[in-house]
């Protein structure tokens, strides 16, 4: 996905992304810490959730560049991003305007798994 973007060249290389050119978001609540989704940014994508304080991504199935709460009004409001130490993902953390997940979920993270671990490890 070659796509013209102001992202700043500095930033532009740091980032290690796919092959398909995308870096993982992590997002979280700020105030909570809650770790409420994951969503996907091009360089085009992280420009504008930079430039503009609003949260945007790629979205691999439509192929679109979608800002969260454009159409549900669930927006996400950022209050920083940071890049990891290898450069391959971001941590964007936001304030949270209703719910986070597409299934009115607060987060994405509600299905937990069962973990067979030592009991010292537990």
């Amino acid at each position: 996905m070659a796509v013209k973007t102001d992202l700043d060249p500095a930033i532009a290389a740091r980032l290690k992304r796919t092959p398909d050119g995308l870096v993982a978001a992590i997002v979280r609540e700020h105030g909570t810490g809650d770790v409420l989704m994951l969503a996907w940014m091009d360089d085009e994508a992280l420009h504008r959730t930079l430039t503009t304080g609003r949260a945007t991504y790629w979205s691999r199935s439509r192929k679109e560049y979608w800002v969260k709460g454009e159409t549900s009004g669930h927006h996400q409001y950022v209050k920083a991003v940071s890049l990891d130490c290898d450069g391959d993902a971001l941590l964007v953390t936001v304030e949270q305007v209703g719910a986070a997940c597409h299934t009115g979920a607060h987060d994405c993270f509600f299905t937990d798994l069962p973990v067979s671990a030592p009991e010292e490890a537990r």
